[in-house]
Parts: structure tokens; C-alpha cells; sequence
């Protein structure tokens, strides 16, 4: 037999009826358990998989859920955290038969109208909101709509929906400790885009982690979590008349941009200057100096994400999730500061 294999299929070598057949496989009590049993051999025997399609139809589920990533294309093609989570919410969906709608947006408003069309227009089980920003629109957009949601990294207290959060707040706590132990006084920052809350978190957590250590935070420059923004970060702070000898980044990438513009300046990382990361690519360890940053794991955010918005759309209660912290990953790029007369 050729092609694909059809109830069609299955009811001819059953020698039973087509709703015989539909109803067998779809769990429904019009048929004998030992017809039942014989149409779920033929079934086995033929090779026959459900289709998606009818799932859909029958049990009016479209069996997939969303994501939208808001950032432009080039950092989601660059960044190896969006590729590690969304291959941890594979990990969950493929198994149980589900699928993924990605889709992408350039700016807050074009992110609010694909996420209304993904569950008004009925395209999407549920949703995942990441990258959540600061009073994001989508967050009563989707009360409103009444969308199954999963949060990812979602403020600590008051969110609407279930979240899945890995705390930040230790690994840059363990970075801004190691800086200060290497004998660093002048420790700068380099922000994502300060819409994302997240950017505000790690912001708001060097400067905890300075003020514990009685040390004035340098200079914050913001940037957006691209490569780009580390060059021009390194441009604003590598000054000739520097003081600053140490800068923490809110990501792996802009700590990448920036030392390579560092070296087109003659500015050694680290016996010059110390430059740390947040998210632990693996593109850090192939720098040289390899990249000191904090280990994040989207990997496992994505799996327990994808696990909760299942258990949502089938109704049943979820909670927060609490993934292990981010923690600090010494490498190259960190050492004393430069000795000053």
C-alpha cells in the first residue's frame, strides 16, 4: 500500500465501518471492545498515525502554541539563547504531538497584534510571554482574551500567569564579588534595552551587589543586547582618560562586541580591563580570553515552560516554577586591574 494510511484504510481491514473506525480510535463508547480491539490491531498493523487535522477538528484543539519573539532578526539569528530555549519547548511539544507557531516582531505593537491573532483567530492552544517588558501591553491583552499563558522570567510578585523564573540576582551578586575580590573599584555597565524588565533586574541587581560592598557603581551605559551595542559600549567607556577597569554586560553578545572593539583600540582584556557576560553561550568559551559570565540554562526554562502550558490548556492547576540560579562561570577574560601610580 502507498500513500498515506487513512481511516479509509483501517475500516477495509478491520471489515467494519468508517464510523466504526472514528469512533474506535477517538475513544468513543459506540463500539464493542472487541471490535474496538480489532480495528486498533488493524490500525497498528497498517501503520496509521492520527492526523493533526482531525484532532483539531474533533476535539476543537489546533494541538500547537505560540511565541513571539520580539527583537529584530539578526539578534535571534546571533543568539544562542533563543535557540536553546526554543529547543527545550521542542523537547516537550514533539513527544505529545504538538507544534510550535514562532513568529517574530520588530516593536512592541506589531508583538501585541500577532499574539491577539494567534488566539483570537482560535491559531494557538496557548502562549508563551517572554521578553516581557515594562507595562507590557500583552499582559492584559491576554487576560482579556482568556489564552492559556506561561510566563517566562516574569516579575517576582504580581504576575497573572504561572511563571518559570530563573533568579538572576546571585549570579550577578557572584560577579560583581569576584571583580571586587580581584581588587576592581571602578566597575561599569553595560544594560540590554531598558523596556525589558529583565534589563531593569540586572541593572537594579549590580547596583545591590555594589552597595553591599560599599563600592560607588561606574559608569551604566544601555545598550540593546546586540554586538553592535558592545562596540559602541566599548567606544563610551574605553576612553583614553578612562578610569573604568571592569565592565559587566547584560548579556554574552554585547560582552563579545565589545572586546573585539576593545582590541581595535589597543585595549587589553583582561590586563587592561575586565569584561564579564550574562547567559553563558558557548561562543563565550572560543574567545581568547574565553568569556567570564553567568551560566544561565534556557534549555531547561523551555522544557518546564512548554510542560506548564500544556498542563494549562488541559485545565489543570499550575504553578510557578523556580529553575536553579544563574551562577557565575570564571574564565579568561577577568583579572586584577591594571596597577595605577
Amino acid at each position: 500500500m502507498s500513500g498515506r494510511i487513512t481511516i479509509v484504510d483501517v475500516a477495509r481491514k478491520a471489515e467494519v465501518s468508517i464510523s466504526s473506525v472514528s469512533s474506535a480510535l477517538n475513544g468513543g463508547g459506540e463500539v464493542s471492545e472487541s471490535t474496538r480491539k480489532r480495528i486498533l490491531a488493524a490500525a497498528k498493523e497498517l501503520g496509521w498515525v492520527p492526523s493533526l487535522r482531525g484532532r483539531s477538528l474533533s476535539g476543537k484543539r489546533t494541538f500547537a502554541v505560540g511565541l513571539v519573539v520580539q527583537r529584530q532578526p539578526e539578534v535571534l539569528s546571533s543568539d544562542p539563547f533563543f535557540a536553546a530555549f526554543i529547543s527545550g519547548i521542542e523537547a516537550v511539544l514533539e513527544p505529545r504531538g504538538q507544534a510550535l507557531v514562532l513568529q517574530m516582531a520588530t516593536d512592541a505593537a506589531a508583538s501585541t497584534e500577532r499574539y491577539r491573532r494567534l488566539s483570537a483567530e482560535h491559531r494557538v492552544d496557548g502562549v508563551f510571554l517572554d521578553e516581557i517588558r515594562v507595562n507590557d501591553p500583552r499582559i492584559a491583552l491576554l487576560q482579556e482574551l482568556g489564552t492559556p499563558t506561561v510566563a517566562v522570567n516574569s516579575e517576582e510578585s504580581g504576575s497573572p500567569f504561572p511563571s518559570v523564573r530563573q533568579s538572576y540576582r546571585q549570579g550577578i551578586t557572584e560577579v560583581v564579588e569576584h571583580l571586587v575580590r580581584l581588587g576592581h573599584r571602578r566597575i561599569a555597565h553595560v544594560t540590554g534595552a531598558m523596556d525589558f524588565i529583565h534589563s531593569h533586574q540586572r541593572l537594579d541587581a549590580w547596583r545591590a551587589a555594589l552597595a553591599a560592598t560599599g563600592i560607588e557603581p561606574g559608569p551604566v551605559f544601555e545598550g540593546d543586547f546586540t554586538l553592535s551595542a558592545g562596540t559602541a559600549a566599548a567606544d563610551a567607556l574605553l576612553t583614553p582618560d578612562r578610569d573604568v577597569t571592569a565592565i559587566v554586560c547584560a548579556n554574552d553578545l554585547m560582552a563579545i562586541g565589545l572586546m573585539a572593539r576593545a582590541a581595535d583600540l589597543g585595549v587589553r582584556v583582561p590586563r587592561d580591563v575586565s569584561v564579564t557576560g550574562y547567559d553563558g553561550n558557548d561562543m563565550g568559551t572560543y574567545l581568547r580570553p574565553s568569556l567570564t559570565t553567568v551560566m544561565t540554562s534556557p534549555s531547561a526554562i523551555g522544557r518546564s515552560a512548554a510542560t506548564m502550558l500544556l498542563d494549562a490548556i488541559d485545565g489543570n492547576p499550575v504553578e510557578d516554577v523556580a529553575i536553579d540560579p544563574a551562577r557565575l562561570v570564571v574564565r579568561q577574560s577577568t583579572a586584577a586591574p591594571p596597577t595605577t601610580a
